[in-house]
């Protein structure tokens, strides 16, 4: 059996050990997310939508303070520490594994010593001093595909072979974390969908999930909610891609996924337990 995932606080057994997969719920704290920036981006907002995360279900709730929506401009350090760090420190005792999606190795830093349980880097762990940042911690780490920078990766996005160049990437960056002394057992993959790949690259990528599973020998996390390839299968704008969200997810779980990252978090969790209850 696969060893379970260890997430700061808690333990997560590996999907497809017996064990459910995961639903993380994404908590933007920008004014510019791509598909709910503004909503949540004052503290009184953004704890009221974790409050209702949890009513529906929800096992991870992962804090963002920098839009990575193509094209997205870096934000300055002190500006999305001044957005997340309250988030982090109102929410890290209401029960729920918390997640924050940064690569800048300061907030890494001081979300560690917030007590989060997962460090989510769009950028696998590869700013000069994001290992050191981590390492002596006990929270889960989610080392993510990205080709290029938010700012430039859907210009055009290029591969001679989408998966082999993704998993080999993934594999690298396993390779400098486990070296650097961190238990693999802390370490999740995500191929980044949507992160400098067409449409094709994605597809091709969520099909082979199950492989790179095998392959790489950690549990995958997957976030394809309301994104451009929901709406271009589906052609459909953001705020109308609820149901291709639901099928996407669940197919990542079919695929061998431990835990999807979404938008519609009570929607999402109903979803799986019919699929589970079919399934099972």
């Amino acid at each position: 059996m696969p060893a379970p995932l260890q997430f700061g606080r808690f333990t997560f057994p590996r999907h497809g050990a017996g064990a459910r997969a995961r639903v993380m719920g994404i908590l933007n704290v920008t004014p510019d997310s791509f598909s709910d920036g503004g909503q949540h981006a004052s503290l009184e907002f953004a704890i009221s939508h974790a409050e209702q995360m949890i009513v529906d279900g929800v096992d991870i709730i992962d804090v963002g303070g920098e839009s990575s929506r193509p094209g997205a401009p870096p934000l300055p350090l002190e500006q999305e520490l001044q957005r997340v760090m309250p988030v982090l420190y109102a929410l890290r005792d209401c029960g729920k594994a918390i997640s924050v999606d940064t690569y800048k190795p300061q907030l890494m830093r001081e979300a560690v010593i917030a007590g989060i349980d997962m460090i989510n880097d769009i950028n696998g762990f590869r700013a000069p001093g994001a290992i050191d940042a981590v390492r002596d911690s006990d929270c889960a780490l989610c080392i993510m595909h990205m080709q290029n920078d938010p700012a430039t990766m859907q210009q055009q996005p290029g591969y001679g072979d989408v998966v082999r160049e993704v998993t080999a990437f993934l594999r690298e960056r396993i390779a400098a974390l486990t070296e650097a002394g961190i238990d693999p057992r802390r370490l999740c993959i995500d191929p980044g969908f949507g992160f400098g790949k067409t449409v094709e690259h994605n597809y091709a990528l969520l099909k082979a999930s199950g492989a790179m599973i095998a392959e790489l020998g950690l549990p995958l996390l997957a976030g394809v909610s309301r994104k451009s390839m929901i709406g271009a299968v589906t052609g459909r704008p953001v705020e109308q891609r609820l149901a291709g969200s639901l099928a996407g997810a669940l197919a990542a779980v079919a695929h061998g996924a431990s835990i999807v990252r979404v938008h519609d978090v009570a929607e999402t969790v109903d979803a799986l337990k019919v699929w589970r209850a079919a399934h099972n």
